[in-house]
């Protein structure tokens, strides 16, 4: 069963939000702030800025989230980097719960 918002013939409808830029004044950063607790769960600082960056492409406006379109989204996102940070980085999970 699909929601209201969405049908069998039709892609998935982003809800339109009443925000004007300073109601997201200081987004980012207080992101990067969030997932800094999650330093410890990655090896490198690569991957530290993979996560970011993938955080951000599932945070944005994108109608589909594969990791073609939120690598570009991203300053200076590459597909090949976050293709291999969701492929190949062991996550320690468990730390992150």
């Amino acid at each position: 069963m699909l929601p209201a918002c969405r049908t069998a013939s039709a892609g998935f409808a982003i809800p339109t939000f009443d925000l004007i830029p300073p109601d997201v004044e200081g987004f980012l950063e207080e992101l990067w702030e969030f997932q800094s607790n999650f330093h410890d769960c990655f090896p490198r600082s690569e991957t530290r800025v993979h996560f970011f960056d993938y955080m951000v492409g599932q945070l944005s406006p994108l109608e589909r989230k594969s990791i073609g379109p939120m690598a570009l989204r991203v300053k200076g996102g590459t597909i090949r980097g976050l293709q291999r940070f969701i492929s190949d980085v062991p996550w320690d999970e468990e730390h992150m719960r």
